[in-house]
């Protein structure tokens, strides 16, 4: 009974941003079965130029649910959006489409 609260606590405290990550991270799913970051041919991570700052490989193969570059880089996508007090995107192909408008991030 007091795990069940506990639970219940946790899902209030959960942030807006981690909401909105975990939201585009379900969107994601719909429309890639491997990242879109990810280049089958060379095993490269794409984003990690992005978020690290150094190319990589991925070492998920391509999976992308849990991956910590993908999070990070959603994360950096929130937090551009809300300091120019831009609508966030509701779906993850918004996102992409949108990304490249924005240049470096």
């Amino acid at each position: 009974m007091v795990e069940i609260e506990h639970e219940e606590e946790r899902h209030e405290e959960e942030s807006p941003k981690k909401k909105w990550v975990t939201n585009m991270v379900k969107s994601a799913k719909k429309y890639h079965k491997l990242c879109p970051y990810y280049d089958k041919k060379t095993g490269q991570c794409l984003l990690m130029v992005t978020v690290e700052g150094k190319p990589g490989r991925c070492d998920r193969d391509g999976r992308f649910d849990g991956c910590p570059v993908f999070i990070k880089f959603l994360e950096k996508m929130y937090e551009y959006y809300t300091s120019r007090r831009k609508v966030l995107p509701r779906d993850f192909q918004d996102v992409v489409n949108q990304a490249y408008l924005m240049g470096p991030i």
